[in-house]
């Protein structure tokens, strides 16, 4: 559910980047070992980096889509594990929703690329359509006609030919705005049923003629819709985190209720329902008995790390989420529901004094968290895909992917300055002394840069520099490509952990760090996220 353009951006969920600063709860005084260590796992996560789509295959296992971890899980759902997977080696980039025609052919949307692509039953990957950013939802027809809308960065509804030779079909580009439809099903009476998301309501259209029926209304931001085997409409409410049954006399019942930041659900051959979040990452199967966990939820793309009041907060993307430093516990968690929430979506974060700095290129805005109430009290927005953001004086410093610049900006997101447009790919920027520090993943750099836009390269020669944290005159640097993290002091740049690569973007359009793997430093230690296994680590200092 996550889309692109580069001058939304926005999107499409496999991504971050991290800010960390100076943790000043560390006795300064405690030695800082020079030795490669081993990270020790802190705090697990999700199995899967966000589950948006899901669909039962003819093999009765489950093909869970995940744009932000650009893969396509399959899920034996009955030994609870993930048996095999489809990623960026098989041709697979952000996926967001798949679909099985009669024959066992599968296909599925990036909501990154505007792709629409398939595995056919022999294994060969076809191309069907290039629609654009935003193609989010997909589904066949009883009579295998393949069906695909934009959501979120175009509203289009269209038939698409499984084959790619023939040009899609164009049913309506007017159920916006922000979406066309979203999870659709293909409904008993041959109409095609889907929820507008931002609109509350479910409709029905005739794909011939693109006319369109209101089915049901006063929902709070529905998701999808799928009708399970006796033909019932069922609607996955994701403002309410509840799955709801349309009853023959129209009475909406409520089936089950989980949590904010739901995705899509199916229904299996026999008519168990399962329900996936993009917001924690988990699948879980709705029984008669309540709700039991297929996969476990979590941190599912953790990139931006600091500390605040003694607890670990993440930018988990679709979360902002709080663990316990010393425990690993989980404190609180702000789910956010996708262009509806004041919250947003978080990529990076800074501390703010008592507040948190949120900044989103999903989104394009950097926004301030009051943690306790929840409340976003000021928003920046309409910026040029930010990457990462920290206050500079009486202004804002932004790292901007949009035109590869340090900018300043005001609290009311008017454009002061640009600091510097003298980067090539500016990530992660830090308070440095008086000064600020930026990682350049492009150049393999870290540069200062001080209030009149004077640089000074700190350490050159990296691969990939995302998140930095600094500790007195000691540098850490994570680099996204690699996963190693490394010290740079007097004495010179060393390894001194690895930890897993981070996710590619898919196109130019994201920032190359995509959610870039973040640093902090609290009592004695580094703490590190690392986004493809959904987890943070604890190395020792």
């Amino acid at each position: 559910m996550i889309g692109i353009k580069r001058t939304h951006l926005a999107a499409a969920l496999a991504l971050f980047l991290v800010v960390a600063c100076t943790d000043k709860n560390r006795d300064a005084a405690a030695p800082i070992t020079k030795e490669r260590t081993s990270p020790l796992l802190f705090k697990s996560g999700a199995k899967i980096s966000g589950v948006n789509g899901i669909h039962f295959g003819p093999d009765g296992l489950l093909y869970a889509a995940s744009v932000i971890g650009s893969t396509i899980s399959v899920v034996d759902t009955q030994a609870k594990k993930i048996v095999s997977e489809y990623g960026p080696a098989q041709g697979v980039f952000g996926p967001d929703d798949v679909a099985f025609n009669s024959e066992g052919d599968f296909y599925w949307t990036s909501i990154l690329t505007g792709q629409v692509a398939g595995f056919l039953s022999n294994g060969t990957l076809v191309t069907a359509a290039e629609l654009g950013p935003g193609v989010n939802p997909i589904t066949f027809s009883d009579d295998d006609r393949l069906f695909v809308s934009q959501c979120f960065f175009g509203t289009g509804l269209y038939e698409v030919d499984p084959s790619g030779t023939a040009p899609a079909r164009s049913i309506r580009d007017d159920l916006g705005p922000g979406c066309g439809l979203n999870g659709m099903d293909w409904g008993p009476d041959g109409r095609l049923y889907g929820p507008r998301w931002f609109n509350g309501e479910v409709i029905s259209v005739d794909v011939e003629t693109g006319e369109s029926r209101t089915e049901v209304t006063g929902l709070m931001v529905p998701a999808a819709v799928k009708f399970d085997s006796q033909g019932r409409l069922h609607i996955l409410d994701t403002g309410s985190g509840e799955v709801i049954r349309q009853e023959a006399d129209g009475r909406n019942a409520v089936v089950a209720t989980l949590s904010q930041g739901l995705d899509n659900f199916a229904f299996d051959k026999a008519d168990n329902l399962f329900v996936s979040s993009y917001a924690d990452g988990f699948i879980s199967k709705v029984t008669s008995e309540g709700v039991e966990e297929v996969l476990p939820g979590g941190l599912s793309h953790p990139g931006g790390l600091v500390v605040l009041e003694g607890n670990l907060v993440v930018a988990d993307i679709q979360s902002v989420r709080a663990v316990n430093a010393r425990t690993g516990d989980d404190v609180w968690t702000l789910r956010n529901i996708f262009q509806f929430a004041p919250i947003g979506t978080a990529t990076a974060i800074a501390n703010h004094g008592a507040d948190l700095l949120l900044t989103s290129w999903l989104d394009n805005t950097v926004k301030v968290l009051d943690p306790i109430s929840g409340e976003i009290t000021l928003a920046l927005t309409t910026l040029n895909i930010p990457v990462s953001a920290v206050k500079f004086g009486d202004h804002y410093a932004v790292t901007l992917h949009g035109d590869n610049t340090l900018s300043l900006f005001a609290d009311d997101g008017s454009l002061v300055s640009v600091l510097s447009d003298d980067f090539d790919a500016p990530t992660h920027v830090v308070h440095y002394g008086d000064r600020l520090l930026v990682s350049d993943r492009k150049r393999g750099e870290i540069v200062a840069v001080d209030s009149s836009g004077n640089q000074e390269v700190i350490v050159a020669g990296l691969n990939s520099p995302e998140g930095i944290a600094v500790l007195e005159q000691t540098i850490f640097i994570y680099e996204g490509d690699t996963g190693e993290i490394k010290r740079h002091d007097a004495s010179g740049t060393q390894v001194i952990a690895t930890l897993t690569p981070g996710s590619p973007a898919a196109t130019p359009a994201q920032p190359p760090s995509m959610v870039f793997n973040g640093l902090t430093i609290h009592a004695g230690a580094l703490f590190a996220t690392d986004e493809r296994e959904r987890a943070i680590y604890r190395i020792s200092l």
